[in-house]
């Protein structure tokens, strides 16, 4: 899907005990002085498997007081974790986008993801891309863009 970069397979990837924690240990190598605002972390069931997961969004970083380090004018990066039952964290995905929602739809919860307009074939200043996707197992399926 573009815009979603799926993060490296799990047998690969050591498994984070907090994804906070991880990524507040990389800003603080990365910055002098580092802020973070009330949605960088969103701990939120992603998968529908009653498990809390969590959602990264950089544009809640002040870095050296630029606020969003990471981000572009197609959005900002936000990385997405979901935790396994034995404990423990990995990455899924990261994507480039301005924001999203989290809603229920037809009993699952759901992604609405804003992106910008190139994702849905429209050019620069059109109206943003809004993709629906849901997290089946540990994979993003695109539902609809608009």
């Amino acid at each position: 899907m573009a815009g979603l970069f799926a993060g490296p397979v799990v047998a690969q990837q050591e498994l984070l005990t907090d994804p906070e924690i991880y990524e507040k240990n990389h800003y603080a190598k990365r910055c002098k002085v580092v802020q973070y605002g009330g949605r960088f972390i969103d701990r939120i069931d992603i998968n529908n498997d009653g498990i809390k997961d969590a959602v990264t969004n950089s544009s809640e970083i002040v870095c050296d007081g630029v606020r969003g380090p990471d981000c572009s004018a197609e959005g900002c990066p936000f990385n997405f974790y979901l935790q396994v039952k034995e404990g423990g964290y990995f990455m899924i995905a990261t994507a480039q986008m301005y924001t999203y929602d989290f809603i229920k739809r037809f009993g699952n919860m759901v992604f609405v993801l804003k992106m910008h307009p190139r994702y849905c074939e429209r050019a620069e200043g059109e109206q943003p891309c809004e993709m629906t996707v849901r997290v089946r197992g540990t994979k993003f399926l695109t539902i609809s863009k608009k």
